[in-house]
């Protein structure tokens, strides 16, 4: 394979948290040569591409996205949602088991893989179910899952409520050396609730979900984490409580490891303004002190790492009212421009920002990818962290349409994806 060198980009190596000018050259689907500074000469007959100073870093490790392959792939397929993490510069996504059938046999596991490796442009890990059916009753094959190509063990959108079930799910995931993520959403709690509980639910005559549904299951399931030992991941953190949990959990030692949707990051409750469906989420959006306690923890560090949770639905469970809407909104594409926001508002700097979906979640996850490093996956993402643009729906490369985002204006913009050396999107120039 030819040796490929981009030169002259602003480099960001989320694992060192350096940025600066520099090159990197690729061969063999690996990063043979990091060089900081002037870029010395080009191999003679590689291909040469010129950054012009946009930055150049590892490609997105998106751990938690929904895709409707197998069973709803009129919401999504692993084709067009790999071709959707591409233009947003992602190039590892974690798949969630919320399929049908669930994925909870190792055949499942090894047919997501093998429909990823036809389909899909960039590399799909999918995520096993915590138990079978995703019933939350009886716990999955771990060691077999695991065998076969899982991940991680999570009942996605749904939250193993009974605690002997999960106490026994993480003692076996410490014994095989499994990640378990459990959804912190207590579904009694939760009952009809559809929005966060508070002044703004009551005025806008919608039932409200109490912060309490998401820190009750925390508090639990760290508990557990100490009794049992195992490896925990909240996947989706929304509110100061829970912070709090989680700051207590790691000073104590537990092997706990926390993430937080961009949405929480990006948007609050006020957004559902006229009963906008796309911003009906699961955990609800929270108010404005909420999300700044969430981006404090997240450059403080208590926050590990950032998702999309990607959730892609169709027209006919989104245009009803508020109250029967289902819940969940894509944000493949808009993962990277929406983070620079937090870049641009001085509140996080960029390196932080790409660890935290980068080098983090690899980190986590025990994979290779996420590094700007000799000898690392060239998983690399180009991008100018200015370019102003406004999303149109139309253009989007997902299957539905449900962004938050649309027609919103937007800064930052990839240009370029590369997996394992290999042009998996490649933008305007």
């Amino acid at each position: 394979m030819t040796s490929l060198v981009l030169q002259d980009a602003h480099l960001v190596d989320p694992e060192r948290l350096r940025e600066g000018r520099g090159s990197v050259r690729v061969e063999n689907g690996v990063i043979a040569d990091v060089v900081w500074g002037a870029a010395p000469p080009a191999p003679e007959g590689a291909r040469v591409i010129a950054c012009d100073g946009r930055v150049l870093a590892p490609g997105l490790v998106d751990m938690r996205a929904f895709v409707g392959e197998p069973g709803a792939e009129h919401r999504e397929t692993l084709a067009s949602a790999s071709e959707a993490a591409a233009a947003g510069g992602v190039t590892t996504l974690v798949t969630m088991p919320d399929t049908d059938p669930a994925v909870d046999e190792p055949a499942i596991v090894d047919y997501m893989l093998r429909r990823a490796r036809d389909t899909a442009v960039v590399r799909v890990l999918p995520a096993a179910a915590l138990t079978k059916g995703r019933e939350g009753k009886e716990m999955t094959e771990f060691g077999l899952l695991g065998e076969a190509g899982a991940v991680a063990f999570t009942d996605g959108a749904r939250c193993v409520t009974n605690a002997r079930v999960m106490r026994r799910a993480l003692l076996y995931a410490r014994d095989v050396g499994a990640l378990v993520m459990n959804h912190c959403e207590d579904p009694d709690l939760v009952g009809d609730g559809v929005m966060n509980e508070g002044e703004l639910s009551a005025r806008l005559g919608l039932l409200g979900i109490p912060k309490e549904a998401e820190t009750i299951v925390l508090e639990r399931d760290v508990r557990l984490a100490r009794l049992a030992g195992g490896r925990l991941h909240a996947p989706m953190l929304s509110c100061p409580d829970s912070l709090e949990i989680a700051r207590r959990a790691k000073d104590s030692g537990i092997g706990l490891t926390c993430g937080v949707s961009i949405n929480s990051l990006t948007f609050n409750e006020n957004d559902i303004g006229g009963y906008r469906t796309f911003f009906k989420l699961s955990p609800p959006l929270r108010g404005e002190e909420e999300r700044q306690a969430l981006i404090e923890a997240l450059v403080e560090g208590t926050l590990d790492v950032i998702v999309s949770d990607h959730d892609p639905q169709d027209v006919e469970t989104k245009r009803l009212p508020f109250a029967e809407a289902a819940n969940g909104a894509i944000g493949l594409e808009t993962l990277l421009c929406a983070g620079l926001r937090l870049v641009q508002a001085d509140r996080i700097s960029l390196p932080a920002l790409v660890a935290a979906m980068t080098s983090r979640p690899a980190e986590i996850l025990g994979l290779e990818q996420g590094r700007l490093s000799r000898g690392a996956p060239a998983d690399l993402i180009l991008f100018d962290p200015d370019e102003p643009w406004v999303l149109d729906k139309a253009d989007l490369k997902s299957r539905s349409k449900n962004s938050p985002f649309d027609e919103a204006r937007m800064e930052g913009r990839v240009h370029l994806t590369l997996v394992a050396g290999r042009v998996a999107y490649a933008g305007a120039p």
